[in-house]
């Protein structure tokens, strides 16, 4: 049991707190936040371990934007008001903002992963396209989560997928059997969020609970 927890201890450390960080995202609580700090504090160890470079780069920003999404749940948009963010779509200009933001990121991480480690003189990075791809895209989603932009539960389901694929190819078994629950729990997400936006839900009074 020792040499059990001593391998997979901080791997599971890191499932369970991103499962309880998953189940207030979806429900809209402002919990989800302090909870996703814990679990990227954990997973910037793991990552390390698995030569998984920007996934464990991703954790850092992670731990930004937490602070600022925690924020922004409680407090909005506008100076004194109470209630909070509201769930809203993603306007044609953000997405095209988002699209190139995106691009630009990518290539600027895979840039990093096939030249850094050489000069770093560490292990190369595994999967660098794929790799870059999945923290390029999680940048993106994360910052719309913060803003509370429906459609990143839409942009999880593709990350969160092929994060799992990479998972097992790499023997991160806990976290694969994670972002299979991820995929789930984004579909989840949407569904819940529209239904809240359809009924006019002003989101702020759950996300403060």
């Amino acid at each position: 049991m020792s040499d059990f927890i001593s391998v997979y201890g901080f791997e599971i450390l890191g499932t369970v707190s991103s499962l309880i960080y998953l189940f207030y995202s979806i429900r809209e609580k402002v919990w989800c936040w302090p909870w996703g700090i814990a679990a990227s504090i954990v997973s910037i160890y793991v990552f390390f371990n698995a030569g998984l470079y920007a996934d464990m780069g991703l954790q850092f920003y992670y731990l930004f934007i937490s602070i600022y999404g925690w924020y922004f749940w409680l407090h909005g948009t506008k100076a004194g008001n109470d209630k909070g963010a509201v769930i809203s779509r993603t306007s044609v200009k953000q997405w095209v903002i988002l699209a190139l933001s995106g691009i630009v990121i990518y290539f600027v991480l895979l840039a990093g992963l096939l030249f850094l480690p050489a000069y770093l003189q560490i292990n190369s990075s595994s999967m660098p396209f794929l790799d870059a791809f999945t923290t390029a895209a999680s940048i993106i989603a994360t910052w719309m989560l913060a803003r509370k932009l429906i459609e990143h539960w839409m942009i999880w389901i593709i990350v969160d997928t092929v994060s799992a694929g990479m998972y097992i190819y790499k023997g991160i078994y806990f976290y694969s059997f994670l972002f299979v629950v991820y995929t789930v729990g984004a579909v989840m997400g949407y569904i819940s969020w529209s239904k809240s936006l359809s009924a006019g839900n002003s989101g702020g009074q759950s996300a403060g609970q």
